[in-house]
C-alpha cells in the first residue's frame, strides 16, 4: 500500500475554485487557529465561468491557497458544466478522500442555484461512503489505497439560504477570510469600463450581502459573525460537556 501523506482534520470540496472561500472559508480558518490541519478540493477549474480563464483561476486559487495557510490544495478537472455523476468522477473523489484521509468533509448543499453545486454534493456525499469500502480500488503513486470513511460531513450555504443545524461563531476569523475571497479578484470585482458582462456574483452588492448573512447567523447564536451548515446523518455525543459547555 502507498504510504499515506500526513492526515488532515478537514477536508474542503467545492464544484469550483471560490465555492470553499465564500462558503465556509472562516470555519476553516478557526480549525486552522485550533491547531488541526485543512485541505481543499476544487472538482473543475471554472473554465466556463462568465469572467476569467483556467489559468487566471488557477492562480486565483494559488494565491487564495496561501493567504489562508491550507496545508494542500487539490484541482481536479471533472468537467466544469459537465460535472456528470460517473464511476470516474466518483473514485477521483474517493482518491482525494483517501489520499488526505479527513475526519471531517465539507461540500455544496443538495439543493442549489447552480446545477453544478448540486452535483457536487451527490458526488461528494456517496464519495464520503464509497471511500470507506475496501473493494473498491484507487491508486495513487502507483500504488493502491487503503479505504477510509470520514467521520462527519457538513454542508455549507451557497445561493439558495436554508435554515442551519449548526452556526460556528467565526468572529474571530470572518475578517480574515475576506482575503482568501478576494484572491479571486476576477470573479468577484468588475470594472463597469470592460467588457466583463454583470454576473450575479460581480455585482457590487454580492460582497456586502455575505457579511449580512454572517451577522445574522451570528445574531442567532449571540455573536458577531457566523457561518451555517447542514449535517448529514446524526451527531453522536461522546463527552457530553465538550459539545455542551458548562456556562453556555
Amino acid at each position: 500500500m502507498s504510504a499515506p501523506i500526513e492526515p488532515v482534520y478537514a477536508l474542503a470540496f467545492g464544484a469550483h475554485p471560490d465555492d470553499v472561500e465564500l462558503a465556509c472559508g472562516a470555519t476553516l480558518l478557526k480549525i486552522m487557529d485550533e491547531g488541526r490541519r485543512v485541505a481543499v478540493c476544487d472538482l473543475t477549474k471554472g473554465e466556463m465561468g462568465t469572467a476569467g480563464t483556467p489559468e487566471t483561476r488557477r492562480q486565483e486559487a494559488a494565491l487564495a491557497t496561501e493567504r489562508m495557510g491550507y496545508a494542500a490544495r487539490e484541482q481536479l478537472d471533472l468537467g466544469d458544466s459537465e460535472l456528470f455523476y460517473n464511476k470516474e468522477n466518483l473514485h477521483e473523489i474517493v482518491r482525494i478522500i483517501r489520499k488526505y484521509r479527513p475526519d471531517t468533509v465539507f461540500c455544496n448543499p443538495p439543493d442549489e442555484r447552480h446545477p453544478d453545486h448540486m452535483k457536487a454534493s451527490r458526488l461528494i456525499s456517496d464519495a464520503c461512503f464509497y471511500a470507506g469500502l475496501r473493494k473498491i480500488e484507487t491508486i495513487e503513486n502507483g500504488e493502491p489505497q487503503e479505504p477510509h470513511r470520514p467521520k462527519r460531513l457538513l454542508y455549507y450555504i451557497q445561493f439558495k439560504q436554508f435554515d442551519p443545524e449548526i452556526i460556528v461563531d467565526v468572529s474571530t476569523t470572518f475578517e480574515r477570510s475576506r482575503g482568501g475571497v478576494l484572491a479571486f479578484g476576477s470573479q468577484f470585482t468588475r470594472d463597469e469600463k470592460s467588457d466583463v458582462p454583470e454576473t450575479m456574483i460581480n455585482r457590487k452588492e454580492f460582497l456586502p450581502g455575505l457579511e449580512a448573512r454572517a451577522r445574522s447567523l451570528g445574531e442567532q447564536i449571540g455573536v458577531m459573525y457566523g457561518e451555517g451548515f447542514l449535517l448529514h446523518g446524526v451527531l453522536g455525543i461522546d463527552r457530553f460537556t465538550e459539545v455542551f459547555t458548562p456556562g453556555d
